[in-house]
């Protein structure tokens, strides 16, 4: 009985022992955890991305053309001496631009005015040999009544009278024709005068001096003052949508408007408004569009020949559009701090779209209604608690 107990209590000296440096090691783990920190409190304003339709834009580009313009092309084969003006030239209505070798133009007015004066003469002598004739015929009709004159006598003179009148009418036709002549031959001399049929700009100088004038072939461009239109093509599915008269952003800048793409709100494609002026009615069997003119506005600087984009209307979309100012560039990246319903921070990586004023459309990483910081500046808010003012 005594070495039992002996026993129990070396087993008992031994685990009293033994369970002190476990607990001593224990408690040394502890004192070593890191103690939980708060997260950063920052102020920031907040603002919201929101879910909203917006219409769907299709773009169509174009070409800035005159309302009205003309090309100047010789009317008869001539040889060009002068050219009188340049590409870019500005001219006013009835302004000489093109002279043509006149030579053999003069020389056939010389004829025919020649020709004119002769049959002039031709026509008064003719006159005068009637009006003799007429004059014996009234004397031999007195013979004939106091029977001092033969029949045959008689018969004579009177067929001298009336060849002679017939002789007048035939000068008179000779006159009119040589009349005609001598205008026709001016109206030729005029060909060789080429002038500007109304007030514009000279847009190309397709001829020189020296070259050979043929009837049909351009020789200027002119474009008349005043309205512009930009012509473009719309697909015959969205013609439908086109109506005369309605408004329609355009866009004429180049780079800018080779940027647009499909959906593009008129904001982002330009701030200028056309009107619909004519839809060809007959579509480009090649492609399938059918041309459409719109009115420029005045006054912009526009000029013809400039590229430019017209936007129409093809139904809404769903789009998430968030603040500007809230996008910030982490390399080539786009992202924001989305604050989650903590009040933390959350950085999120985001694609997006087009600008619509001074806000943008977020294709993906965002929903409607996500509290975004504003204006997070090169701050890192990762994790910090935003106390934020709306």
């Amino acid at each position: 009985m005594k070495n039992d107990f002996k026993s129990f209590y070396l087993l008992f000296s031994l685990s009293v022992v033994l369970s002190i440096p476990v607990a001593f090691l224990s408690g040394c783990s502890r004192a070593n955890e890191p103690v939980a920190q708060a997260p950063v409190r920052v102020s920031a304003q907040l603002v919201h991305s929101v879910r909203q339709q917006e219409p769907q834009w299709v773009w169509t580009s174009g070409t800035v053309h005159a309302a009205e313009s003309a090309q100047i092309s010789a009317q008869v084969p001539q040889p060009i001496l002068q050219v009188l003006v340049q590409a870019g030239d500005h001219v006013r209505a009835g302004q000489l631009l093109v002279v043509l070798d006149d030579a053999s133009m003069r020389a056939g007015l010389s004829r025919a005015n020649a020709a004119e004066a002769a049959a002039e003469k031709e026509w008064m002598a003719a006159r005068t040999d009637a009006s003799l004739a007429a004059s014996t015929l009234a004397r031999y009709q007195e013979l004939k009544q106091q029977r001092s004159v033969s029949p045959q006598e008689f018969d004579e003179v009177e067929k001298r009278s009336e060849a002679a009148a017939l002789h007048v009418q035939s000068a008179a036709a000779q006159r009119q024709e040589a009349e005609a002549m001598v205008a026709e031959a001016r109206t030729q001399l005029g060909y060789t005068r080429l002038h500007a049929p109304f007030s514009g700009v000279i847009t190309a100088r397709l001829a020189d001096p020296g070259t050979l004038a043929s009837p049909g072939v351009p020789l200027l461009q002119i474009d008349r003052d005043g309205p512009l239109e930009l012509y473009t093509q719309v697909d015959e599915s969205l013609i439908d949508r086109v109506r005369m008269g309605m408004k329609a952003p355009v866009k004429i800048e180049g780079e800018a408007a080779a940027k647009v793409t499909e959906g593009t709100s008129p904001e982002a494609g330009g701030d200028l408004m056309a009107t619909v002026a004519q839809i060809v009615p007959a579509a480009d069997p090649a492609s399938r569009s059918f041309q459409v003119k719109l009115w420029l506005p005045p006054g912009k600087g526009i000029r013809a020949g400039t590229y430019g984009m017209a936007g129409f209307q093809n139904g809404t979309r769903e789009m998430i559009l968030a603040p500007r100012s809230a996008v910030v560039m982490r390399g080539s990246l786009a992202c924001v701090y989305v604050v989650d319903d903590h009040g933390l921070a959350q950085l999120r990586y985001v694609t997006l779209g087009n600008p619509q004023g001074d806000q943008v459309n977020v294709l993906s990483g965002l929903s409607g209604g996500d509290t975004l910081v504003n204006t997070p500046g090169d701050r890192d808010l990762s994790g910090a608690q935003i106390e934020g003012q709306q």
